[in-house]
């Protein structure tokens, strides 16, 4: 399997979810068996040595292939939602997103200051969810963390940004 093959199979949807916005769908992909088992080990073997605890996934498709990802790490998986959907005491913040603006949330107890965390998510567009979900982990007080996007909107690459260790 190639990256080439991947982006092969990958959706532009034009307007969606409103007027002028190109929509990156990796629903073509993931519905691709070995696609699907090739991603998730090419971003295992990026990350197998970095001493990961805890991966956290972006609602929603972070939440596709972040506990798969976190299971071959030997690390937790913590999920970052829109307010309203986690159970416990949560922290906040608001981002900037390409067509608007938004807000998650994390659990107040999901990660602490020793944990190494993986920042997951499919896509990197303008990177303000990736730049909230980042606020969100700091705040809870961790210090060493990786973001890794499936693609970005221009070249559709397993991108890894945003590091700080």
């Amino acid at each position: 399997m190639t990256i080439e093959q991947v982006r092969a199979q990958l959706r532009n949807v034009p307007n969606f979810p409103k007027e002028g916005i190109q929509f990156k769908d990796i629903t073509t992909v993931l519905k691709n068996s070995e696609m699907l088992k090739w991603l998730k080990d090419e971003i295992v073997s990026l990350y197998r040595d970095k001493g990961i605890t805890k991966v956290v996934g972006l609602e929603s498709r972070g939440f596709i292939l972040g506990p798969a990802i976190a299971m071959e790490l030997g690390a937790g998986f913590v999920p970052e939602r829109k307010p309203g959907k986690l159970p416990a005491e949560c922290i906040s913040v608001a981002y900037n997103k390409e067509y608007g603006t938004d807000r998650m949330e994390i659990h107040k107890d999901a990660l602490n200051a020793e944990d190494v965390v993986l920042i997951h998510d499919d896509l990197l567009a303008t990177g303000g969810t990736a730049a909230g979900a980042v606020k969100l982990v700091r705040q809870l007080g961790v210090k060493k963390y990786m973001l890794i996007a499936l693609s970005n909107w221009m070249n559709w690459e397993v991108e890894r940004f945003l590091t700080r260790t």
